[in-house]
Formats: structure tokens, sequence, C-alpha cells
């Protein structure tokens, strides 16, 4: 993967379906697009990364949840992202 025209240094990981289809049922795509492209690209491929389907899931889960809440990142305050 090589970078891309959003400014990451790193390599784009591209959103799988599993992903894609989670965000869209809870209805956080939105906020998910509203993150920093770091954010987005740290998420999925924190996510991918894992071995285990239920890691996955469970990474999935705080992902959805973090995005709902607002103000959090990886566990980490994130007051960009605190919803009003």
């Amino acid at each position: 993967m090589s970078a891309d025209s959003s400014g990451l240094k790193r390599p784009r990981y591209p959103m799988p379906d599993f992903v894609k289809n989670a965000l869209d049922e809870r209805g956080l795509m939105l906020a998910y697009k509203q993150r920093p492209d770091y954010q987005q690209n740290d998420y999925i491929g924190w996510i991918d990364r894992a071995k285990r389907q239920e890691t996955k899931e469970k990474r999935l889960l705080q992902m959805l949840d973090e995005l709902e809440a607002g103000g959090v990142y990886m566990n980490m305050k994130h007051p960009a992202s605190e919803k009003g």
C-alpha cells in the first residue's frame, strides 16, 4: 500500500465490509468521517490486525462506542470530537 492524498505517511487501510456495515447500522458513518484521517486509519488497522474474530469484534465495538460517545479516541480523551 502507498500513502494517499490524505497526507498520511503510513499505508491507508481499506475499510472492511463488516466495519462499514456496523458504522451504517449504528448511524455512525458521519461521526467516523468527521475524525481526522489518521484516526480513521488507526481504527481500521487496529481492528483488522486482530488475529481472532472475537478480538476484531471487541475492537469494533470499542470504536463504535467511542464514536457514539464522542470525546474519546482509543481510550484517551479527545476534546476535538466531544459532542455538544
